[in-house]
């Protein structure tokens, strides 16, 4: 395998002048530029817009226009038939928008495939087939009838209004899917906010959607700053935020929706994911399973395993086999089909896993393998093990969002179960055992909105997927996204 070769279609893309999508058209801005590098070689691919607040007021101006509009005018089934024609284009347009995707984002190209393309194809089927099965309830009253008249009541779901979509950069298209498409199978329209540091993929796809027949306005693309994700989300025309980041700044826009008019959110949030094996497990496929949960896209991804709990009577077998693969990964240009792991995504985030390294050495903690970064053009850091001091070290409390597996050995399941839950997050959590009695009752305790067995980190669109406790509020995909982005009104008739 070799490096591809940029798609003439790509190079055209990177040329243009980038601003925002909006009311069914490119708006390309006067305002000021944002640099988008590519973090294999920290240089500049393209720069975008950073959006002025008369464009935020057009994005969400139009969406609006088209919710009163041209969208609520469309049947249920015709808008399954939008996304299903623009989960084709994905696919037909998959070397383009995976090359783009991997050239902003660091990504591995068959990630970039795999997970930015092709599941995200997947997402939106299923969500063109929920679009048709958003149902309220009949209900009989029991008030009492003086003069012979009677009673029914039914319950409609009915569309919340413009949702604003607020994306991170570690997934740009899959994570703006669930939002945007969330949005369009229950009737709202969406305006999404992609990260500044991975702001070309949607406004593609936003041309895409338009292809596929999602009228103007529907689906628009705002870029900038934090403060352009302020500006949506206490704008008067946004009824809902959707928002995916971290703890913190998640608390910040719950606070800013609820403080502009009681804005409805959406808030899927950071973890301190757990991954626990039991004193049973097979000691190569938990070396799988540690590869599986932390190390896919360099760990920068929501639900990765950071806490690695094992028996201490398995831990220094496992450890000792996990070095290597982890030797063996190679490291190198995301578009090479031949690397395995890839650069972090942008340079602060680079910068900031840099200083875990050295708080970890700094604090005691035994690195076991990695810990370094790598002398080379881009962002580049070495898969990394540690093993913890204490339940007491940052590495084992503070999300790190990188490829950092901090190991603990725990002595019994109490132990272990103690240790999932001694956490504010609560996003995700694995269990690792051939005992199946075992891994159901721990499932059942372990306080994070999804647990797998003798899996970690895929997500199934049938699944609901959200937080716990700090990890976030509502959730996404499943059919449980349906109360999030829908308003339940109560009728009752008299005859």
């Amino acid at each position: 395998m070799t490096t591809v070769s940029i798609l003439p279609a790509v190079q055209a893309f990177l040329a243009r002048a980038h601003g925002h999508y909006i009311d069914g058209r490119t708006v390309v801005s006067e305002g000021p530029r944002i640099a988008v590098v590519n973090p294999a070689s920290g240089q500049q691919v393209a720069t975008v817009a950073d959006a002025t607040a008369d464009e935020v007021d057009a994005a969400a101006a139009s969406a609006r226009r088209a919710f009163v509009g041209p969208w609520a005018q469309t049947t249920p089934a015709a808008r399954a038939d939008v996304l299903l024609r623009l989960a084709e284009l994905l696919l037909t347009h998959r070397e383009e928008l995976a090359q783009i995707e991997t050239l902003q984002s660091g990504k591995l190209l068959q990630i970039s495939r795999a997970f930015e393309i092709e599941s995200s194809a997947t997402f939106l089927r299923h969500y063109a087939g929920a679009a048709t099965r958003i149902n309220g309830q009949t209900i009989s009253p029991s008030l009492p009838s003086v003069n012979g008249e009677l009673y029914t009541a039914f319950t409609l779901r009915q569309p919340l209004g413009v949702v604003a979509g607020i994306v991170p950069w570690n997934f740009s298209i899959e994570i703006a899917v669930w939002k945007f498409a969330s949005a369009l199978a229950t009737g709202c329209t969406c305006v999404i906010k992609p990260s500044e540091y991975t702001p070309l993929t949607m406004l593609r796809i936003a041309e895409l959607a338009s292809e596929a027949g999602a009228p103007a306005g529907a689906l628009n693309v705002i870029n900038g700053r934090g403060q352009v994700g302020s500006q949506l989300i206490s704008h008067d025309d946004i009824a809902k935020v959707s928002f995916t980041g971290s703890v913190p700044t998640g608390i910040k826009v719950g606070v800013s929706a609820m403080e502009a008019k009681l804005t409805r959110f959406t808030l899927e949030l950071g973890g301190k994911n757990s991954v626990g094996f039991l004193k049973d497990v097979d000691a190569d496929k938990a070396v799988a399973g540690i590869l599986e949960a932390g190390f896919l896209h360099s760990g920068q991804i929501c639900a990765a395993g950071e806490r690695f709990f094992v028996h201490r009577s398995r831990i220094d077998e496992i450890l000792e086999k996990l070095t290597h693969p982890l030797t063996a990964l190679r490291i190198g240009d995301p578009l090479d089909e031949a690397t395995q792991f890839g650069p972090l995504s942008n340079k602060p985030h680079f910068e900031k896993i840099s200083a875990f390294f050295a708080r970890a050495r700094s604090e005691g903690d035994e690195i076991i393998y990695g810990g370094k970064t790598l002398d080379r053009p881009g962002f580049f850091v070495e898969p990394t093990v540690v093993r913890a001091r204490d339940t007491h070290a940052a590495l084992l409390n503070e999300e790190t969002f990188g490829p950092i597996a901090t190991f603990l050995p725990y002595d019994d399941e109490d132990e272990l179960l103690a240790l999932f839950n001694g956490t504010p997050y609560g996003l995700s959590a694995s269990v690792w055992t051939n005992d199946l009695s075992k891994a159901l009752r721990l499932a059942s305790q372990i306080e994070a909105g999804t647990v797998w067995v003798n899996m970690h980190t895929l997500l199934d669109p049938a699944v609901p997927f959200g937080g716990a406790k700090q990890s976030g509020i509502g959730r996404e995909f499943g059919d449980a996204f349906i109360a999030d982005y829908t308003e339940l009104k109560s009728v009752i008739v008299r005859y």
